[in-house]
């Protein structure tokens, strides 16, 4: 298979790459993942709170979206539907370890801190040392006040602020009225009203990333566990 049969991939439309997800095939899967880890990602971390628990969480959601494909009808997006399948998982594993959540609500910033150079260590930004440390030290206070919103309102404001999903996208994977993503993307914001100055509106959209080495090793791991060949790298397509 060659580059033009990958391209061939990336222009189907998400029908039509749902039923190449269907039949297994490697490169279907792999244009899936590597188009859905960082929001399905962000989105499991709004309820968890926790990085391997969220990242385990989108395993799961690969693994039930290929059991449950054939229900997938195209009524909204191939990521909207992933999106609500990694919610709805996220939640499930809070609700089963309860003990695990609280002591979540303390040790959050600690989880953030043991990915923090992956988060603001980019070397493609061209920025003075001061500059750099101010974007860390801005990033860290965001990322910790955003693990200490309640709930409802963290969740809503990560898949609006943070990945950038609409009022309508984000009411669907929730299953609430627009209304209340809304109101309560609005007061999630008032909570973090001192924060989300113009400098840390810049720092947005950088926070929580799941992508380069962490996107291919979960991509890795799903074509594993779904008995695929995980030699479909890119520029090595056979």
């Amino acid at each position: 298979m060659n580059a033009q049969a990958k391209q061939d991939y990336e222009q189907l439309t998400d029908l039509e790459l749902a039923a190449c997800f269907a039949r297994k095939e490697p490169l279907a899967v792999r244009v899936i993942t590597k188009r859905n880890n960082q929001r399905l990602f962000r989105a499991a971390w709004s309820v968890l709170r926790n990085r391997a628990e969220a990242e385990d969480a989108v395993q799961e959601t690969y693994l039930s979206a290929m059991q449950a494909i054939n229900e997938f009808k195209g009524q909204s997006s191939l990521s909207t539907w992933l999106t609500r399948i990694v919610i709805n998982k996220a939640l499930t594993r809070k609700r089963a370890s309860t003990r695990r959540a609280k002591a979540l609500t303390s040790d959050s910033v600690l989880v953030m801190d043991e990915y923090r150079e992956k988060l603001m260590g980019s070397p493609e930004r061209n920025s003075s040392p001061e500059a750099s440390v101010m974007r860390k030290q801005l990033g860290k206070i965001l990322e910790s006040s955003v693990a200490q919103l309640p709930d409802d309102f963290r969740v809503v404001f990560v898949l609006r602020e943070v990945e950038g999903l609409s009022v309508e996208e984000t009411a669907d994977v929730l299953s609430i009225l627009p209304q209340t993503v809304k109101t309560r993307c609005h007061r999630a914001r008032g909570r973090l009203q001192q924060m989300l100055d113009p400098e840390l509106q810049g720092v947005l959209g950088e926070a929580f990333p799941f992508a380069g080495a962490d996107c291919e090793a979960l991509t890795m791991r799903v074509l594993k566990r779904l008995g695929l060949s995980g030699d479909t790298k890119d520029g090595e397509l056979s």
